[in-house]
């Protein structure tokens, strides 16, 4: 909007300067690039974005398998471990020595994590694994998948926004210093006389 007010203010002003007006269409030009260009950004980076990431959730859902473990027995805690007294029910996990079957039907055993509050001998789990019955993480989710596209989505916008607004000030900065170069210039052409008596002004 100041950029709108800035050129008419200056439409038929009499102290209108050339740059005043070029600093007034510059504002506006990025104003209407911040409205309709960075919007498109987002839009078009987000859906790269979700294409990407979903296809990441169908890999991973054909790659990864549910399998449960049975606990051979607890582990001494690591370090590394979450503090049950500092950890919510969701996040409590305990180390312990397990055996399960691969999806592809070979034994497995090892160290692993498992969501028990106190696990014995016996006690059953889920845990993720590949085809071959290595530890994998957790699939992403579809919905997770979208939140990350969506702040994708946002991130680029907002990034273009802020290069806008950074060749702008640029821009208008440029136009300063050639402004105060030509001040200069204009000074040193009045040269020595200026503001003495008698010298013809």
């Amino acid at each position: 909007m100041r950029a709108i007010s800035g050129l008419w203010r200056w439409r038929h002003n009499p102290l209108r300067r050339a740059t005043d007006l070029a600093e007034a269409w510059v504002a506006l030009a990025a104003l209407l690039l911040i409205l309709v260009v960075t919007p498109v950004a987002g839009v078009l980076v987000g859906g790269v974005a979700q294409d990407a990431l979903q296809d990441s959730v169908r890999n991973q859902r054909a790659s990864r398998h549910l399998v449960t473990a049975t606990v051979n027995r607890k582990l001494d805690r690591s370090p590394l471990d979450a503090d049950p007294e500092t950890s919510t029910g969701r996040e409590l996990r305990t180390r312990v020595l397990a055996h399960w079957t691969a999806p592809d039907g070979t034994a497995q055993h090892g160290s692993v994590m498992a969501s028990l509050k106190d696990p014995r001998s016996g006690d059953r789990f889920t845990i993720w694994t590949d085809a071959q019955g290595h530890l994998v993480a957790r699939p992403l989710d579809s919905a997770t998948a979208t939140t990350h596209a969506v702040l994708a989505g946002f991130g680029a916008a907002l990034l273009g926004t802020g290069l806008i607004e950074t060749a702008r000030r640029l821009i208008v900065w440029r136009m300063v210093r050639r402004r105060y170069a030509r001040w200069d210039q204009a000074w040193d052409r009045a040269g020595p006389d200026w503001g003495r008596t008698g010298t013809g002004s």
